[in-house]
């Protein structure tokens, strides 16, 4: 990020993070089309459902990972290499033991966690235990090709992990479609497509950052774990990643509510949350690329140059919005009937889209803002605020349904309402100051 202007080396560097998102979310999506095509209605719910989990588990792995990228870009604004060696061996091994701890609580709790808090039972809860515990195997190469990641990304470097992510893409998705449509090996065989697609990334990036990166090539001796680089690493990340897994733990409360409305709602609202990521890509992009940005200037200490950046990067997300939330409006119908699903749950899922094209423009308004304040010390805040959104999204859920005019349709309401006051809460702070201290 060396271009004189911020809003240049902003989007020179968050075009790569944006397609690698955007090639995840693809090949996700073309998996549940694969689902629902040779499957059907209930495979695409059940392994809809286990999207919880897997955000839960992937957002320990994302917010350490961003941590390391942080402190990484730091050491790298203030040329601190005996800094950046320690900082990435010492993350290496932190999340090579928080993978496997994760994977064995994975596959420990899967199964409690779908029918005592989830309330799935018979098929739906068979297929998405089915789905989870063969993809809880792979969390260890999902762990380890997001640390070098986020090194990566520390570094400046975000074109190569989207070369990797083309690589896996690729493969998840000719995976898929052999597994699932050609062997016939059902869910788990979608699950068993990502985990090998993710080992091919995970080891390609390995390969990448040893060659590209002197400074980074270890040996086994050279790898180091030293508990002050971690101490910083951790509350670094930890504030991200227990805001993921706060909005995780949401969502799967969310999911209680939206199971007790039956089958067709489940598949409905699965479907719906594929087509929301992509309304969040370019408020996370800029998100990851605001907090490598800001760690780096801030490293620096040019405060100013962060402030215009911020400035530059919320009109782009703004206009990037607009064009993608009006083109899901003209395309929805297609692109649910690629899901296969018909009927009761096509209904519910146009008018969840119709919602949701237009409430995800709030959270485009507040979510890149939480990049300046991850990359400085205030990564506290925006944990503070997906509680706070998570709050009133479960509340409103739980509370408004009651209503007969509302029923239903509070399970896609429920976003606007809680998407305001990340608004309110997050601008009041930045525009208080308190974030430059």
């Amino acid at each position: 990020m060396t271009l004189d202007a911020p809003w240049k080396s902003i989007v020179s560097f968050s075009l790569p993070v944006f397609a690698g998102l955007f090639l995840q979310q693809l090949y996700n999506t073309v998996g549940a089309i694969i689902v629902g095509q040779y499957l059907g209605e209930a495979a695409v719910a059940a392994v809809g459902t286990t999207s919880c989990l897997v955000m839960f588990f992937l957002a320990i792995a994302n917010g350490f990972s961003a941590g390391a990228g942080i402190v990484t870009a730091q050491c790298f604004g203030a040329h601190d290499n005996a800094g950046l060696r320690l900082s990435a061996s010492t993350s290496i091994i932190s999340q090579g033991l928080l993978a496997l701890v994760c994977t064995l609580l994975a596959l420990f709790f899967c199964r409690p966690v779908l029918h005592d808090i989830m309330g799935l039972e018979g098929e739906l809860l068979s297929l998405a235990s089915t789905y989870f515990y063969i993809y809880a195997l792979g969390l260890p190469f999902q762990f380890g090709y997001n640390i070098i990641a986020g090194i990566l990304r520390g570094m400046g470097d975000s074109r190569a992990t989207l070369f990797f992510l083309i690589i896996s893409s690729f493969i998840n998705i000719a995976l898929n479609y052999l597994f699932v449509a050609i062997f016939e090996l059902g869910v788990g065989g979608s699950a068993m497509a990502t985990n090998i697609a993710q080992l091919i990334s995970f080891i390609a990036a390995w390969i990448y950052m040893q060659k590209e990166y002197p400074i980074f090539r270890f040996t086994p001796r050279d790898i180091r774990y030293d508990r002050a680089m971690a101490r910083r690493i951790t509350m670094t990340g930890m504030p991200m990643a227990l805001q993921q897994m706060i909005v995780s733990m949401g969502f799967i409360l969310i999911q209680r509510a939206v199971n007790s409305y039956g089958a067709a709602m489940i598949a409905s609202y699965a479907v719906a949350q594929r087509v929301e990521c992509y309304l969040t890509m370019p408020a996370a992009a800029f998100q990851i690329t605001l907090a490598i940005y800001t760690g780096q200037n801030f490293g620096a200490n040019k405060l100013d140059r962060i402030q215009r950046g911020l400035k530059q990067s919320m009109l782009i997300v703004i206009v990037i919005s607009l064009i993608i939330s009006a083109t899901l409006l003209f395309l929805e119908t297609p692109i649910i009937r690629a899901f296969n699903i018909d009927g009761r749950a096509f209904t519910y899922c146009f008018e969840h889209l119709q919602v949701t094209s237009l409430g995800l423009l709030l959270l485009n308004l507040y979510f890149p803002v939480f990049g300046v304040y991850q990359g400085t010390k205030h990564a506290i805040v925006p944990t503070a605020v997906a509680f706070s959104v998570l709050t009133i999204r479960v509340l409103s859920t739980y509370t408004l349904c009651a209503f007969p005019e509302i029923s239903y349709h509070i399970i896609w309401y429920n976003q606007p309402l809680g998407f305001a006051v990340g608004v309110l809460i997050t601008w009041s702070y930045y525009l208080s100051g308190r974030w430059k201290y």
